[in-house]
């Protein structure tokens, strides 16, 4: 493979959600570590946060990991809650946040959202920012103001200077676990539509530069057609990051 037309370069996160244990995640970790992986795609893995010294300790370098959320302050009594600074500590170079189980599961709105990606990237951790629209919403035609309310609370949080530290995963909360799928078509058609949205609200230079990946059911067998399109730089993949399936994912642009 080679950088993109694009110059964007090719990312590709395993989110490990909920799932694993000491032995089972050292295993999957094994299979990475030994695959021929594309060197011009960017890999994190987030595991569980109390996995993550196990798996940062036994994943081979150009592996990064991630935490699955934090709290946007450094430290503190917040019973339960992680913070950048924390992950950093740890060898952690990036978080998700704004994941749609945060959004609809705990109840995370647009605004704490917003809060935690300003704090996160202040903290000099990197982004990966998620938005989506849910089934109930794509049917009333509103996917469109679903992502740009929520691109609009993830903009204001992002200084300047910061973009590079972010990327836009777009999972259609539709998609994710359920086996549906959006068709590339349908996936192009929402990325362009964020990076018309960057174009119009941030800058021509963010929106050209901005990693936007697509997550909901991404398998190794449907990894390398979404790849195809211009506008889907990579991938957040859930249950097949478990599997090493997820190595196929990652090799969706290798040629």
């Amino acid at each position: 493979g080679k950088m993109a037309a694009s110059g964007r370069k090719f990312w590709v996160g395993g989110n490990f959600k909920m799932n694993g244990t000491r032995a089972s995640l050292t295993a999957l970790v094994d299979e990475f570590n030994k695959a021929t992986l594309d060197p011009n795609a960017e890999v994190v893995i987030a595991p569980p946060a109390i996995y993550v010294d196990l798996v940062r300790g036994h994943a081979r370098k150009d592996i990064a990991v991630a935490i699955q959320d934090s709290y946007k302050v450094a430290s503190g009594a917040f019973t339960g809650e992680l913070s950048p600074e924390m992950a950093l500590d740890s060898g952690v170079a990036w978080v998700i946040l704004g994941h749609s189980e945060r959004r609809h599961i705990f109840g995370e709105s647009d605004q704490l959202i917003g809060e935690k990606v300003a704090y996160a990237l202040k903290a000099g951790i990197k982004v990966a920012a998620c938005v989506g629209e849910t089934q109930t919403e794509r049917e009333a035609g509103q996917t469109n103001a679903v992502v740009d309310r929520q691109m609009a609370a993830i903009a204001a949080a992002v200084p300047a200077g910061k973009w590079a530290d972010v990327v836009i995963a777009y999972e259609p909360v539709w998609a994710i676990g359920t086996g549906l799928t959006a068709t590339p078509a349908q996936a192009q058609e929402v990325h362009a539509h964020i990076r018309a949205w960057l174009g119009q609200h941030v800058s021509a230079d963010v929106a050209a530069s901005t990693r936007i990946v697509y997550g909901g059911s991404v398998r190794g067998d449907n990894s390398a057609q979404l790849a195809t399109n211009a506008d889907v730089d990579g991938f957040l993949v859930g249950g097949a990051s478990l599997k090493p399936e997820f190595i196929t994912i990652i090799n969706a642009k290798a040629h």
